[in-house]
């Protein structure tokens, strides 16, 4: 039973990476060393949807993580 839960941690890491990956943050590699504005950005359409993919893929991680220990 314990092995499922690596294979669940497993994929829904590669998820989560991915869709951290996926999001942008304007600019490119300027905006990374505080060459960018700070103005306020509201996440609207896939934006939105890939934010808040990643909240419930961290959440359904941590889960997986306690089950894994309780299992175990």
């Amino acid at each position: 039973m314990n092995n499922i839960w690596l294979i669940v941690q497993a994929v829904l890491s590669v998820l989560i990476i991915a869709s951290v990956l996926l999001q942008t943050q304007g600019g490119g590699l300027g905006q990374s060393f505080g060459g960018g504005s700070g103005s306020y950005h509201t996440r609207r359409g896939l934006e939105k949807v890939l934010y808040n993919a990643t909240i419930v893929l961290i959440a359904l991680f941590a889960v997986a993580s306690i089950a894994a220990l309780i299992t175990k």
